[in-house]
């Protein structure tokens, strides 16, 4: 089923979104401009903390607490023992001699989706036409039917239970105490198998009008799961365990807590397994590296989404005449791209600036060499183009 839509918005109306997007774009540039300059100190801070922690590190024995560590940053691998069983407190569940228990969830829901196709007309003004169309699909999130074109027909409940995991509180490493969810990060994951009680718990926590049952790998809500209908839950769940962890904190007693290094940093490192500090560390830092490019390469496209925002106004004036538009469009995008290739790299030097000046120049110069040869092939192109 589908519905359709054709809605019109005059050469004005089209003037005034544009300038409403030009602040969005201001608003979009400062912000990512301060994204790119925090990332680079937040990158920086981190990479100081781990050699710092990397060159004090103690490797130790974990059979055993020595009061003569007491606040140095330890490495230490051992067998792993929880202390408690993870429960799910909303549904009943728990799994014994796991370390976290992980909850997965879907529901059978409405889904909306939209095709839009835009002509420019003569004087500026836009006709738009959106096809609306409505299938049904198993869903890990409430789908909002509320927020449809067309609601009628489409409703959708309004909450479910969440995916969620739930960790001990703490587990033994060897003689120390760790925070389960450290361990939990770095477990194996393996399909919990369901008890008649596990079913009895869950049958009353969600006090269902439908009928609910076992299944190979969790629990259904629902009529039947060949025919499914709006509203049916699947539910299954994966316990996670560790049998030997390594971990890198502060002892404390006989805790391992979060090492704090002089620039206020938190080192606190898990990894699976008998694996030796440096070889955490390394992967720590491969880690930092990561995040860093990634908020980077995020922050990049914000910024030339901003300028996108800013000069679309040019090309809705251009736009009296279509094909006038459309060259202006074509222009202002690429002058974006311009201008995020310098503008880009110079905020991420400036985030280096007072750390590592030669680096910084060294990117400033990157930056400035890619916008000249896009300039530089774009003459090529127009010159070609004129010949």
């Amino acid at each position: 089923m589908s519905v359709t839509e054709t809605t019109s918005t005059s050469w004005f109306g089209r003037l005034k979104n544009a300038l409403i997007g030009s602040l969005v774009g201001i608003v979009l540039l400062v912000a990512c401009a301060w994204l790119l300059i925090w990332n680079e100190g937040r990158a920086i801070g981190t990479y100081r903390a781990l050699a710092e922690g990397a060159a004090q590190v103690e490797a130790i024995s974990s059979e055993a607490v020595d009061p003569a560590n007491d606040g140095k940053l330890v490495h230490i691998s051992g067998p792993v023992k929880p202390r408690g069983s993870p429960r799910d407190g909303e549904l009943g569940v728990s799994a014994d001699g796991a370390v976290a228990l992980s909850r997965q969830v879907e529901m059978y829901q409405w889904v909306e989706k939209s095709e839009s196709k835009s002509e420019k007309k003569l004087g500026g003004s836009e006709e738009t036409t959106t096809t609306y169309s409505y299938s049904k699909e198993w869903r890990s999130d409430v789908v909002q039917s509320g927020d449809f074109k067309q609601a009628e027909g489409h409703q959708n409940p309004d909450s479910m239970p969440a995916n969620s995991t739930f960790a001990v509180e703490r587990a033994s490493v060897g003689a120390f105490s760790v925070s389960g969810q450290t361990i939990a990060d770095i477990g194996s994951y393996s399909d919990l198998t369901l008890t008649d009680d596990d079913l009895a718990h869950v049958t009353q926590a969600l006090a269902s009008d439908k009928p609910l049952k076992s299944t190979a790998h969790g629990f259904y809500v629902g009529q039947s799961a060949s025919s499914p209908e709006v509203g049916d839950l699947r539910l299954s769940y994966q316990r996670v365990d560790a049998r030997e962890a390594s971990v890198v904190g502060k002892q404390s007693k006989d805790t391992l807590v979060p090492y704090e290094t002089t620039n206020h940093r938190d080192i606190l490192l898990s990894a699976a397994g008998d694996t030796d500090a440096a070889q955490m560390f390394k992967s720590a830092e491969a880690e930092n590296a990561f995040i860093t490019w990634l908020v980077r390469a995020g922050g990049l496209v914000g910024l030339f989404v901003g300028f996108v925002c800013i000069f679309s106004i040019l090309s809705v004036i251009g736009d009296v005449v279509p094909f006038i538009g459309s060259i202006v469009a074509f222009g202002t995008t690429l002058l974006a791209f311009v201008l995020t290739l310098v503008v880009g790299p110079l905020l991420i030097a400036i985030g280096w600036l007072a750390y590592r000046p030669v680096l910084s120049i060294c990117i400033i110069a990157g930056g400035v060499a890619l916008a000249m040869l896009a300039m530089r092939y774009r003459k090529g192109k127009a010159a070609q183009s004129s010949a």
